[in-house]
């Protein structure tokens, strides 16, 4: 069997969504109560609040010449199961999952939760490309791994 053209793979991106429903409570422990209570409003009523989020998980990569792929699907479901399914779905995630016991559970938060945790279940973990957290159907938070490398210890 002969092996397809190596020099030039193209790049493609997949994409897969799902849905969760999770509970949280927007509420800083930096803050008093007073200024949570400005800052986050409704949401941070102290019986929490519920949404449905749609995820989107895209990874990028070559196309692979032998399978036509750049990840299985299979292994991208499997690790989106253990993450949002198994690990967030139908759950408090300000008091079910660790991460969020001392950071504030925003749809930015979640977003870079899902990318980091998504990261350990992968077995090329730098094809992830972009976590899209659909909080309503106007608010839309999308983390790819960057991170301010700007920050001074002084800050």
């Amino acid at each position: 069997m002969e092996i397809p053209n190596r020099e030039r793979r193209p790049i493609a991106y997949l994409t897969r969504k799902a849905q969760i429903s999770c509970c949280h409570r927007l509420h800083s422990p930096f803050l008093s109560d007073n200024e949570n209570e400005l800052i986050y409003g409704k949401c941070n009523n102290v019986f929490g609040h519920g949404h449905n989020y749609i995820v989107e998980v895209t990874v990028r990569g070559p196309v692979n010449p032998l399978t036509g792929m750049v990840m299985n699907l299979e292994d991208l479901k499997d690790c989106m199961q253990k993450v949002l399914m198994d690990k967030m779905d139908h759950k408090n995630i300000d008091k079910q999952i660790e991460y969020f016991h001392k950071m504030v559970s925003t749809t930015e938060n979640v977003a870079i939760y899902i990318f980091n945790d998504l990261k350990k279940h992968m077995s090329n973990p730098e094809l992830l490309y972009e976590v899209k957290v659909h909080e309503t159907d106007k608010n839309v938070m999308c983390f790819r791994g960057e991170y301010d490398e700007n920050v001074s210890s002084a800050s």
